[in-house]
Order: structure tokens, then C-alpha cells, then sequence
């Protein structure tokens, strides 16, 4: 009868952690984006038609988090406010990228101010 009451509760133990267990084991999303991301790359490219192409996926990016987050939408923003934020981001975090600079303004602009989970 012992044994039975312990096998119940381990079993209720793990299809309780089973949701937790598959948030942590799930695959991180995947982002499509241009072929180089790094800030090193946005640094590189100081010519406006090149860095266009940064924006504007950033801006989409903006767009998707405004539609998967209905109640927390980034607000209207210039395509200059993403190019200095970006500017901003890469002169601050050399070796991150700039999907992470559209992640963190996304968290600011937002009101959510904590980094998006994956």
C-alpha cells in the first residue's frame, strides 16, 4: 500500500512537470532575417540603402510582436528612432546582433521592459 501511494505521487509529480519540462526542451524559434545579423555587420554597412534593409526587417519584426502581442504593441516609430536605436544597441553590445537590438527595443517600446522568452 506504501509503495502504491509513492508511485501515485511520482506519478503525479511528473505529469505535473511535464508542461515545464517541454517549454525547456522546446527548439528556439527560428528568425529569418538577412544573411549576416551581427552589429558588425550593421557597423560595416554606414551606406543608407544597405542599412535600409536593417530597418525595414526591424520594423517587420516590430509588426510580427504587435501581432502576436495584442496588449502590449510597440507604439508608431520612425525609421530614423530604429536606425539610432539600433546605432545605439550595436555601439553597446559589439557582438550581439541586430534581431537582439529589435528584441530590446520591442521590450521598451512595448512597456514589457523584460527580454522576450523563447
Amino acid at each position: 500500500m506504501r509503495n502504491s501511494k509513492y508511485l501515485l505521487v511520482c506519478l503525479w509529480l511528473c505529469g505535473a512537470m511535464l508542461p515545464v519540462s517541454e517549454v525547456f526542451a522546446a527548439a528556439p524559434f527560428k528568425l529569418l532575417g538577412l544573411d549576416d545579423m551581427s552589429c558588425a555587420a550593421w557597423k560595416k554597412h554606414s551606406d543608407p540603402e544597405t542599412r535600409e534593409l536593417y530597418v525595414q526587417w526591424a520594423r517587420g519584426f516590430l509588426s510580427g510582436h504587435n501581432y502576436a502581442h495584442r496588449s502590449r504593441q510597440v507604439t508608431d516609430v520612425s525609421k530614423a528612432t530604429v536606425a539610432l536605436f539600433i546605432d545605439r544597441f550595436c555601439s553597446e553590445h559589439a557582438s550581439a546582433t541586430v534581431d537582439e537590438a529589435a528584441m530590446r527595443m520591442s521590450d521598451q517600446y512595448s512597456g514589457r521592459n523584460a527580454p522576450i522568452t523563447r
